[in-house]
């Protein structure tokens, strides 16, 4: 029987975006005002799902504290009250659109859960905006 978990979490970041190889007018044109050069932020709101089958001995697919330490380690503590192009280097020569956040963070945590489960990332960068990264 093949059970998901799913933990929720949150981060305050900012960020720009923006190609360092386009003009401003390119990068105005593409990006409007995220595009704006002192930055701006976001209260990100994040789903993290673990789903595989229940452990008999324990009744968990996993355990909902250690799912949340990971979070809070790999995640939060990275990207919390930080400048996401200037602060955290997986973001060093990748644009921090919402898509690129939802595979660093799924990559990061991917590490961590048991390869036999698979792990889903949902965040959303506003109430009405958000994404689904999968690993595929």
């Amino acid at each position: 029987m093949r059970v998901t978990v799913s933990r929720k979490a949150h981060f305050n970041a900012a960020h720009r975006l923006y190609r360092k190889d386009w003009s401003m007018e390119q990068n105005d044109l593409v990006f409007g005002k995220c595009n704006n050069p002192n930055f701006h932020g976001h209260n990100y709101e994040l789903i993290v799902s673990v789903t595989g089958e229940i452990d008999s001995e324990t009744g968990y697919v996993i355990d909902t504290k250690v799912l949340s330490d990971f979070i809070r380690m790999y995640v939060e503590d990275a990207f919390d009250h930080k400048n996401l192009n200037l602060d955290v280097p997986e973001f060093a020569d990748l644009n921090p659109t919402a898509e690129n956040i939802a595979v660093v963070i799924w990559n990061k945590l991917r590490k961590h859960i048991d390869e036999t489960k698979e792990l889903e990332v949902v965040l959303y960068e506003t109430p009405r905006n958000f994404v689904t990264y999968k690993g595929n």
